[in-house]
């Protein structure tokens, strides 16, 4: 491994946390997509206006006020019920937000938004023969969707999945701001003590695009595996 001034062990414990930082925002950017893509699409009003709202509201704050308010807005506001739960019962609690489950949740409640819609598109992108098809036979609601509309879905929402996990990973960066030590925030620490910034951030943008190589990967065996049974004029 190259030392890097000692800073080399440092900065591959960043590379470790950014990619497991990325993965889990992208799980739960993922399920919080399928569930507001389907609240939009449902026929209950209510649910249609909670959705469109928050994906309104996601979408319209710059991801960097979002970070912000979650973790020092959040910390605040859980003092003040952690205060008046003490006040209440006599206790001396404090509960710390952790820096790592904040910007998870913050980059899975941004790229949900996202998600959320290209999973909205793809969903009614499907043949609505097919599903009239899957009922004709007699499958049950939720065997249509996991063997009918949910593979057919994601030929069409993985264009759009791959953009959005693209731009999750590199807006992991912001985590740096909150004090998490990501290849970011090491690099800079480094390039500050060693006036040495091509030394640092290089080997950082190297490491992202080799995540993003990775990801490219997948994604083209999840197509691959999707596709099947369509021939490329369909696809």
């Amino acid at each position: 491994m190259i030392n890097l001034h000692g800073y080399g062990p440092r900065l591959l414990d960043g590379a470790l946390l950014t990619a497991e930082l990325a993965v889990l925002s992208l799980l739960l950017a993922l399920v919080i997509g399928l569930l507001v893509a389907t609240a939009k699409l449902t026929r209950s009003g209510p649910l249609r206006a909670m959705g469109t709202l928050y994906t309104t509201v996601i979408r319209g704050v710059p991801d960097l006020v979002m970070m912000m308010l979650m973790v020092y807005g959040g910390q605040i506001l859980m003092n003040m019920a952690v205060d008046h739960v003490n006040a209440l019962i006599g206790t001396n609690a404090f509960i710390e937000f952790n820096p790592f489950a904040a910007g998870v949740v913050t980059l899975g409640i941004i790229y949900g938004a996202y998600m959320s819609e290209t999973f909205r598109g793809a969903f009614l992108a499907v043949d609505s023969g097919q599903i009239e098809a899957a009922r004709a036979y007699g499958m049950s609601g939720w065997l249509t969707f996991r063997r009918v509309r949910f593979p057919l879905m994601m030929r069409h929402a993985l264009p759009g999945l791959n953009n959005n996990w693209m731009v999750l990973l590199k807006s992991t960066a912001l985590v740096s701001i909150i004090g998490l030590s990501d290849m970011v925030h090491v690099a800079d620490q480094a390039t500050k003590a060693t006036h040495r910034p091509f030394l640092f951030m290089v080997p950082v943008g190297l490491g992202y695009l080799a995540m993003t190589a990775i990801s490219e990967l997948i994604v083209r065996y999840l197509k691959r595996t999707f596709d099947v049974g369509f021939d490329g004029r369909q696809a």
